[in-house]
């Protein structure tokens, strides 16, 4: 069997990424090939970047995201810092453009490696985010799970960042929570109608920030970009931080630590962090059939 595509297995900041050069070609890298991918241990993901020729003028390409369940989604930090850096690798380019559902993002590759992502303006209206009832203020909203009395969390943050998030501040270490009990039932609660991803975070300074997050269409993950954009976000706006925040991701605390940057001038949120190439292959982006760069037919074991 041939497979035709080329891909990189990445990740930022642990957050497991599948990049796929779908430049030149009209199909698409379908659902039933994304739960493959990800059925398969040695593929398996959080998102998918399948990077496609550009569609604007002045854009670098256009980037179409799927979730391990082979749902599509508006907005993966992370993974637009691996785009970020094999587009760099192969092009020697240190700028790029790129458009999405959720609009247009603007990237650097550093010196130092790291990369810097124009994530936009974050959205706090209601009905953007968007929420099921009205909220004038979504710094804080009506929501808990847990007993009335004594809820295990509540009152969350919410926003959008191109994405839907909900924020929960708690004091304790963020690994002490169940999330994986309750991450399913928060990303699915009538109060958003377009499910969302659901963060705890800790204030560690003013400063600091340590989280954990259940990621919409991909569960219990090691990171998230935009999660990691709507909790610095949050935190400032709620006076627990100023604009500038690092935040250490809990599930992945070797890998480095993300900065957030609330630009004052004009609302953009700046993520810098890292990105780092695993390994490269081949797929069929109708099935998700995949060998090894280094293989001639058979997939690698």
């Amino acid at each position: 069997m041939s497979y035709t595509v080329e891909f990189a297995k990445m990740n930022g900041l642990g957050n497991k990424i599948l990049v796929v050069d779908m430049r030149g070609r009209k199909d698409k890298v379908t659902p039933e090939a994304a739960i493959a991918l990800n059925a398969d241990p040695a593929t398996q993901f959080d998102q998918i970047m399948a990077v496609y020729d550009p569609k604007a003028d002045g854009t670098d390409a256009w980037i179409d995201i799927l979730n391990c369940d082979g749902s599509k989604a508006q907005a993966c930090g992370n993974g637009t810092r691996c785009v970020v850096q094999a587009l760099a690798a192969e092009t020697g380019k240190k700028t790029f453009t790129f458009q999405t559902v959720a609009g247009i993002l603007n990237a650097v590759e550093h010196a130092d490696g790291t990369i810097s992502v124009d994530m936009g303006k974050p959205v706090f209206a209601w009905d953007r985010i968007p929420l099921a009832e009205e909220f004038y203020d979504t710094s804080r909203i009506e929501l808990q799970i847990g007993p009335i009395d004594n809820p295990v969390l509540h009152s969350p943050s919410v926003m959008s960042m191109g994405n839907p998030h909900a924020v929960f501040w708690v004091d304790q270490d963020v690994m002490s929570y169940d999330l994986h009990r309750f991450g399913p039932l928060l990303e699915n609660h009538p109060m958003f109608p377009e499910k969302a991803n659901i963060t705890l975070a800790q204030v560690t300074s003013p400063s600091s920030l340590t989280t954990r997050t259940w990621e919409r269409g991909a569960g219990l993950t090691l990171a998230c970009g935009s999660a990691a954009c709507a909790s610095g976000v949050s935190a400032a706006r709620t006076g627990r931080t100023g604009r500038n925040v690092t935040i250490t991701v809990a599930s992945s605390p070797n890998r480095g630590s993300l900065t957030i940057e609330w630009r004052e001038r004009d609302d953009h949120v700046i993520m810098t962090g890292p990105a780092e190439w695993e390994w490269s292959g081949t797929l069929d982006p109708s099935t998700g059939a995949w060998a090894r760069e280094t293989e001639a037919g058979a997939k690698a074991q």
